[in-house]
């Protein structure tokens, strides 16, 4: 009887890797919605897009000739290039460190047991839900020189009125603080559920050990918060960096130039200047750019987590 049971669990240990195998290959099946999906609407348009750059076409005729590297010479050789690829760097990475900062800050805030904190979630997570495009609408009739809020205030005040949308140095700036303002309840909900999940006992310990609140926040809250800050930041850099919406409701890139995105600057050489193939060149741009940082972000930002 006991040399029976031994062979069935042999033919049991043999049947498992089967068995775990049939799983598997039934579960590769149902990537492959996922795969053609990705591959019609994402990897081919890329690749295609890369061709593009190659060429002169003008985005509706049939026809176009090849250029070779022209295109690449020329936008190495513009001097806009660096200014929206300059502002879209600032948008990426001064929505990222005002969004994590600020974020934090209302995570922290509203996970105590304090009046009203449902309420403040809510209104902190609001602008999310608001159409970027329509957010950029509110905010310049808000900055607007003539008949703008902040203009009426100031003249209420006694003092001049200011050309805030139209000073080149200054409006990046408030590209940054719209960004910030609509999408900083996002990084508040992923902080709240990343404080949530740590335990209290560690505070408790920490407190009976004669720990203060910064050193608790700086050993305990920090660390644990690792995986949420790493989410975060790959989240801001990508979202800042691919910034369109907002920019063009708000300033339509403007004065001149100064405050194009690498989207926006594509957006105007492709249906206003019809220049695909230079647009495409700028696309190719911007996707390495946002390569780079969101995947040197990612992996420095995991290294953290591992040693923490």
């Amino acid at each position: 009887m006991s040399q029976t049971v031994a062979e069935r669990k042999v033919a049991v240990a043999k049947k498992a890797p089967k068995v775990k195998q049939r799983k598997q290959s039934s579960l590769m099946w149902m990537y492959i919605p996922a795969l053609c999906f990705v591959s019609l609407f994402i990897i081919y348009p890329f690749f295609n897009g890369i061709k593009i750059t190659f060429t002169d076409w003008n985005g509706f005729s049939q026809g176009y000739n090849w250029v070779g590297l022209e295109q690449y010479k020329r936008m190495f050789s513009d001097p806009t290039t660096w200014l929206v690829v300059k502002n879209t760097l600032l948008y990426g990475i001064g929505s990222t460190v005002f969004q994590t900062v600020i974020g934090l800050l209302y995570a922290l805030l509203l996970n105590q047991s304090i009046k009203l904190k449902a309420f403040t979630r809510t209104i902190v997570y609001l602008p999310v839900i608001v159409s970027p495009l329509i957010m950029g609408y509110i905010w310049y009739f808000f900055f607007a020189y003539q008949g703008g809020a902040l203009n009426d205030l100031l003249m209420f005040l006694g003092f001049e009125p200011i050309n805030a949308l139209g000073n080149s140095s200054f409006n990046p700036w408030i590209i940054v603080l719209v960004n910030t303002y609509q999408f900083v309840g996002i990084a508040m909900i992923i902080y709240l559920a990343g404080l949530q999940s740590i335990s209290k006992d560690y505070y408790e310990a920490a407190t009976i050990d004669g720990a203060s609140a910064f050193a608790q926040f700086k050993k305990i809250t920090l660390p644990l918060l690792a995986p949420a800050i790493t989410i975060n930041v790959v989240l801001n850099v990508i979202g800042g960096l691919k910034l369109f919406d907002v920019i063009i409701s708000l300033t339509g890139g403007g004065p001149g130039n100064a405050s194009q995105s690498m989207s926006t600057f594509m957006y105007s050489l492709y249906f206003r200047r019809q220049d695909a193939g230079y647009a495409a060149t700028q696309g190719v741009l911007m996707a390495t750019i946002i390569l780079i940082i969101s995947l040197v972000a990612l992996i420095y930002f995991k290294r953290k987590e591992v040693e923490a």
